[in-house]
């Protein structure tokens, strides 16, 4: 499966302006297929674990208020190079730079708010699916 499954969160503000069907219309139409999905909301404590790794970065104490400050959906996708394909179909994470009609360009304020999150590596996505799905959360044919 490595580099067949990526992860990805549609962020509170995308959820909290109705973005999510526009989003995941998106990525049906690039050819993923959804293994596991939910609408949850991280605590303050769960998205600091999250975003463990940035922490000590000056957008660390930002990011963990932003995505613990409503809902979020976490979805589990599937695709050949789905990683990969997956960054090109959000952008960059700077919605200024990121190209005409990826998600991120459609749908983001901010660097902050960027509307969704990706997961850059294999070793990324497994952590990060696995900080949101058990294992029967999933569904693979």
């Amino acid at each position: 499966m490595a580099g067949n499954v990526t992860f990805t969160m549609i962020k509170p503000g995308a959820v909290k302006k109705n973005y999510v069907g526009a989003i995941l219309k998106m990525i049906n139409e690039a050819g993923f297929v959804i293994r596991a999905m939910k609408l949850t909301r991280m605590s303050g404590t769960q998205a600091a674990s999250f975003y463990e790794v940035h922490q000590g970065k000056p957008f660390y104490d930002e990011l963990v208020k932003f995505m613990s400050s409503g809902p979020i959906v976490a979805a589990i996708l599937e695709k050949e190079n789905a990683i990969a394909d997956y960054r090109e179909l959000i952008g960059a994470t700077n919605p200024d730079n990121a190209a005409e009609g990826t998600v991120r360009k459609m749908f983001a304020c901010s660097v902050t708010q960027n509307a969704v999150h990706g997961a850059d590596s294999d070793e990324n996505a497994k952590r990060e699916a696995d900080f949101f799905f058990s294992t029967f959360e999933r569904f693979y044919d």
